[in-house]
């Protein structure tokens, strides 16, 4: 008989869900968002299932730091190395930091960010990342009928701000046409101090027919300081002509809208 090979897999879920009816854990809410001021201290609860149909699972509690490239991917770093982490100021309790969970068991853990009396930076807004890791591989089969050992590692969002941290401040730098990817190019600055999140809509207008075409909405997100540069496809088969771009960036109510127009010929 032919024995299969053994593959040790290792999947990070950032920031929810589960890998397979066999294995997996879950974890909501995928972020949490703190309002503390500085010695306060502020706790919410966060809740782990284990999904499996079979298998218990051993997870440990840990963090790190994360931030958002120009793109807004996900970069995670060890913990307490960017400028703005919180991770220092992140508790849990003790029974907390290790557990079992027998098959569809869940435990809610509570998370508590405790400011210092005086802040190590200027920063309003810190980030933190809250790791649930599964610590005994299960066995498992892949879609190849591979024999494989699976461990999961979900990973939790945290961000925390000052009460003073209000203003919420996106502003465009540039949108462009690029002929030969065919998208339209955006780059927006987050002037606030706070976090903004929400999306960017684009309509175009053919100036020679009066056709209007509106895009798929674009989710973003991004924290004080960033610089987002976002490729806004173009339609496939849009008509050959002179169009007018208008895009919004939505990230709160009325008062919240930044706006970019372009006129460009498309051929």
């Amino acid at each position: 008989m032919k024995r299969l090979p053994f593959i040790f897999l290792y999947i990070l879920v950032f920031f929810s869900g589960h890998f397979s009816a066999q294995t997996g854990v879950s974890v909501s809410p995928p972020r949490l968002y703190f309002e503390s001021g500085l010695g306060n201290s502020n706790t919410q609860k966060v809740t782990v299932t284990n999904v499996s149909t079979k298998n218990s699972l051993d997870l440990a509690v840990s963090l790190g730091d994360w931030e958002y490239n120009g793109r807004g991917e996900n970069i995670m770093s060890a913990a307490n190395t960017l400028p703005n982490s919180c991770a220092g100021w992140v508790s849990v309790k003790k029974e907390d930091n290790y557990f079992t969970l027998a098959p569809g068991q869940r435990k809610d853990i509570d998370v508590t960010i405790t400011v210092p009396s005086v802040l190590p930076d200027k920063n309003p807004a810190h980030t933190a990342v809250l790791y649930v890791s599964q610590m005994n591989p299960v066995d498992d089969v892949d879609s190849k009928g591979t024999s494989i050992k699976v461990s999961i590692r979900s990973g939790i969002k945290l961000f925390h701000k000052l009460p003073s941290a209000k203003n919420k401040k996106l502003e465009i730098q540039n949108l462009a046409y690029a002929k030969a990817g065919k998208t339209l190019d955006l780059s927006f600055d987050n002037q606030g101090d706070v976090w903004a999140d929400g999306k960017i809509t684009t309509d175009l207008v053919n100036t020679q027919t009066g056709k209007k075409t509106s895009l798929d909405a674009i989710i973003f997100y991004t924290m004080p300081g960033n610089r987002r540069e976002v490729s806004i496809p173009l339609p496939a088969g849009l008509e050959k002509g002179k169009y007018t771009a208008s895009v919004m960036i939505d990230y709160g109510d009325r008062d919240n809208l930044e706006l970019g127009e372009l006129n460009f010929v498309y051929e």
